[in-house]
């Protein structure tokens, strides 16, 4: 049997009603004790690296994570992680960034309901991670919610109540589970997946700022102290407002040596700021990262991921290599 390392983090799918609304109270081995059918696909361990609600995940916890999958690597053929699934998206671009190469499969799942309750989607999710986490063509970062397996760069909560809580946008879904049988919806690679690349440096200091009508340029100012980079969500295929001095503040931004990653609001299709006049002030701009299609919670943790390689021994970045690291995944 395959043995297979389930990392706790707490969430939706360890949380228990105490008083104050539900919150983490759940161990590891406790929830996988709900599922005994686990034992019947693979030998499980389970470490628990935290135990919070996942509205408190940061950067930080991405490289625990991580760090936890780094020392087990040699040990398991894969890895479930147990989220809460408000943030479970952003971890999984994060994990996607810090683990590369063709690495073992490393599936991210959680509920919608606690394990506890009777109605509870947790069972079966983690029953469907553990089994993709044991298919023989499973590899890298994935998602597995409601039936569906989704690409760790690809996953955004789309519904805060109902059971298919994920959708995978602008890629197809690469699989779904029905009936305990894995089904690949795309063509995946048979046979080793040892190789990976690790990382263990994240640049934080990044912030998303969506583009509103009548936007104050002091918005992008009162920025500049806490980042170094900005994902600028703009309108439709990546309109900037020319009043009040957006674009001019902008563009001071990447004059200052920071970064702009700029995407659109739309969920779907992806920006192209070439297109109108309102965006192409930013194209072929030193300092000015195209997002294309990625979601954002990709591009936020992709820039973290990328600034942190890209710095020098004093902290400056290299533009070029920041550039090329972007470009490159």
């Amino acid at each position: 049997m395959k043995r297979v390392l389930v990392i706790a983090t707490g969430g939706t799918i360890a949380s228990a009603e105490e008083g104050s609304g539900l919150a983490p109270a759940l161990t590891g081995e406790q929830l996988v004790a709900f599922v005994p059918e686990v034992a019947q696909v693979c030998h499980v361990e389970v470490s628990q690296v935290m135990n919070v609600d996942s509205t408190n995940m940061r950067p930080e916890g991405w490289l625990t994570i991580a760090g936890e999958v780094r020392r087990s690597y040699d040990d398991f053929d894969g890895f479930v992680v147990l989220h809460g699934t408000d943030t479970l998206a952003y971890t999984a671009a994060g994990l996607s960034y810090l683990v590369q190469g063709r690495s073992k499969p490393i599936v991210l799942t959680g509920s919608q309901l606690p394990m506890g309750d009777p109605g509870t989607d947790g069972k079966r999710n983690l029953l469907d991670a553990v089994l993709v986490a044991c298919d023989d063509a499973a590899a890298g970062v994935m998602v597995a919610f409601g039936g569906k397996v989704i690409s760790g760069t690809a996953a955004r909560k789309v519904r805060t109540r109902s059971f298919e809580a994920f959708d995978s946008l602008n890629v197809p879904d690469l699989g779904r589970v029905r009936d305990g049988r894995m089904t690949w919806a795309v063509d995946v690679e048979a046979g080793a997946v040892s190789t990976a690349r690790f990382y263990d440096e994240l640049n934080p200091r990044v912030a998303v700022l969506k583009l509103t009508p009548g936007m104050d340029a002091l918005v992008v100012d009162a920025l500049r102290p806490a980042c170094d980079a900005l994902v600028v969500e703009a309108f439709g295929l990546g309109g900037i407002p020319e009043y009040d001095g957006i674009t001019e503040t902008l563009l001071a931004w990447v004059d200052a040596g920071k970064t702009l990653v700029m995407t659109t609001q739309c969920p779907y299709e992806g920006a192209d700021l070439s297109v109108y006049e309102v965006g192409r002030a930013f194209c072929d701009r030193p300092g000015v990262l195209m997002g294309g299609s990625a979601t954002t919670e990709a591009l936020l943790a992709k820039t973290m991921w990328a600034l942190a390689q890209a710095a020098g021994p004093d902290g400056v970045v290299d533009r070029e290599k920041l550039a090329e690291l972007f470009a490159s995944c």
